[in-house]
């Protein structure tokens, strides 16, 4: 007696998973006039697509809405994790939270670094549709709406962490609060007396910058205080800004008594500016930064900063990943973890 034959399933088009199909992958390819495995190669990240074939495939596909089903193809035991840069202790601490999660699950974490850009290069997609990973992580960073579209398509689910612009309701991402994170700060400094509070926020383009510059604005306003433009300075999240906008503010006629650093580098640099000033921290200067990165304290003095749970938004993230992976929607699609002052020694009432 023969083995009966079984008719291969064919993959179809869905904007939903849960939804009616609307088209087939064998149509797909029918409207690209290309056969149905030069279709599975572009869904695959198959270098070996002409290009021009490759962008009409994937038109295609967002056109139609396509989302291949869930277990039409095995995916890889990973995880994505990019960030737009990889060379702090901030990185390490996220690194250290998704690991925890992957390690429960058995899966392996692969890095990625988008060379400062906020948005990764088409390159890294490519790598992600080859790997087929049980999820993606973006820090910091973003996809554009094909970007989103091509793992949508094969029902790669993605998550941001402290997402750079508004990533929308549709999109999961988790973070921080940052408004409170900066509200209190600057709270701490005016309840010890601090009436010239310098800031020095980050990126303006980057949501987190501006909700802890806002925090520090309402802070003011509630102490009655006008918010001085000459005391307010920008820069990246890293040490040379910190000390290039600390020195600008230690450096005007009526220099501030205080400074809130948007993130505990900007502070350190600071600590820098301050030394070459022969000013004193906290007898001169009161300094206060943001992260509460396992550095801060061991530098002298010990940093009054605000904690933001990075490892805990890490995990959380990360089982947020592996749930969508697994069909299960989350509740809310945006989670903020609250953030808390940590007081130790750089901070006190001016002297003068």
């Amino acid at each position: 007696m023969s083995p009966a034959k079984v008719q291969p399933q064919q993959e179809k088009a869905s904007a939903d998973p849960s939804s009616e199909s609307t088209a087939t992958l064998a149509e797909i390819a029918r409207a690209a006039g290309v056969s149905a495995p030069t279709v599975s190669k572009v869904l695959n990240g198959r270098a070996d697509v002409a290009p021009g074939t490759r962008t009409k495939v994937e038109e295609l596909l967002l056109r139609h809405g396509y989302r291949r089903r869930r277990g039409a193809s095995q995916q890889s035991q990973l995880i994505d994790l990019v960030f737009h840069e990889l060379d702090s202790a901030w990185a390490m601490e996220v690194v250290r939270g998704v690991e925890n999660v992957a390690r429960e699950e058995g899966l392996s974490l692969v890095l990625s670094e988008s060379a400062g850009r906020l948005t990764p290069g088409q390159t890294w997609v490519d790598g992600v549709l080859a790997r087929r990973p049980a999820g993606v992580i973006l820090v910091l960073s973003d996809l554009d709406a094909a970007q989103r579209a091509q793992l949508n398509s094969r029902s790669i689910p993605f998550v941001v962490v402290d997402p750079a612009g508004d990533p929308g309701d549709d999109i999961p991402s988790v973070g921080a609060a940052n408004w409170q994170g900066g509200l209190a700060a600057t709270r701490h400094l005016t309840g010890l007396g601090h009436r010239r509070i310098g800031v020095i926020g980050g990126p303006a383009r980057m949501m987190c910058s501006r909700a802890r510059l806002d925090g520090y604005r309402a802070a003011l306003e509630t102490s009655g205080l006008p918010m001085d433009p000459a005391l307010v300075r920008e820069g990246e999240f890293n040490h040379e800004d910190g000390y290039s906008a600390a020195l600008d503010l230690l450096r005007l006629p009526e220099p501030p008594t205080a400074i809130f650093a948007g993130n505990d580098l900007q502070a350190l640099g600071v600590y820098e500016a301050a030394r070459e000033l022969g000013l004193r921290i906290p007898e001169d200067l009161s300094v206060i930064g943001f992260d509460d990165l396992p550095v801060t304290r061991w530098v002298g003095p010990p940093l009054t900063t605000v904690r933001q749970p990075l490892i805990e938004m890490a995990e959380t993230a990360a089982r947020l990943v592996l749930d969508l992976g697994r069909g299960r929607r989350p509740a809310t699609t945006r989670v903020d973890l609250a953030t808390s002052l940590v007081e130790r020694s750089s901070t006190a009432p001016p002297s003068r």
